[in-house]
């Protein structure tokens, strides 16, 4: 049977737990989802570090565009060493020009930084006004997988582009949107070998109001659901089980 590699990512050790006992195969370990994911402090490393999957931690100092000021940039490279100090598998990055396109020079200082880890480019290619020259530069510079949503909101409506970028010979993983409900209508556009979700849900509301009052948990908080993890992770070994037949 084919199997399609599950990327679950996550921003706090209940999501760690989450993730693997739903039937993950691989954590993109990030704080601060709800902006798309930031860098994980070194003691969410730390946990991470124990447990039984691949982690992938996101490089990105703050919420906002990817273009980086020298100080960024300098602040990354230290967040790319505690992950290797850390013991994880590799790191998610990420840098634009300001007109949305790679920024060729950061990124290959990230690269070279990050020299001996697995390395994602993150969706700081679905702003790019660009994707074949985007895609051609990651080839290059040896980045061998891209999380894409195909430069649309959700990854079903940017199969297309998608599509169009699996063509260059560089590892593609869909994320945006995906669900066990979905994945087969994704299917249908893609070959899929790897995707990229959250199997997120609503969190309940604090049971000390002023936590919420306070600004301490965002009215719209969400959680990694172990159940809409196996969920996902059961509808793709049935796309790879059909897909072998």
């Amino acid at each position: 049977m084919k199997r399609i590699t599950l990327e679950i990512c996550v921003d706090d050790p209940a999501g760690i737990a989450a993730a693997v006992n739903g039937g993950a195969d691989r954590i993109e370990l990030c704080t601060a989802l709800s902006v798309g994911g930031l860098t994980p402090s070194a003691g969410l490393m730390q946990i991470a570090a124990h447990c039984p999957l691949p982690v992938m931690a996101m490089i990105r100092p703050r919420a906002g565009n990817f273009v980086w000021s020298a100080t960024e940039l300098s602040a990354q490279l230290t967040e790319i060493a505690a992950v290797r100090d850390a013991g994880l598998s590799g790191v998610v990055i990420g840098a634009s020009q300001p007109d949305g396109s790679l920024d060729e020079q950061m990124l290959r200082t990230l690269v070279q930084a990050a020299e001996g880890l697995d390395i994602t480019l993150h969706r700081a290619i679905d702003l790019t006004p660009d994707v074949d020259a985007a895609m051609r530069l990651c080839r290059e510079i040896g980045i061998k997988r891209i999380l894409s949503s195909g430069g649309a909101n959700n990854a079903l409506a940017g199969a297309d582009r998608l599509s169009r970028m699996a063509g260059h010979g560089v590892t593609v993983m869909p994320g945006g949107g995906i669900s066990a409900e979905n994945i087969a209508d994704l299917a249908s556009h893609l070959n899929l070998t790897e995707v990229h979700a959250s199997c997120s849900s609503p969190l309940p509301p604090p049971e000390n109001e002023k936590v919420s009052d306070f600004g301490f948990q965002p009215k719209d908080a969400r959680s990694t659901d172990a159940n809409r993890v196996a969920a996902l992770r059961s509808a793709l070994d049935q796309l790879g089980a059909r897909t072998s037949g």
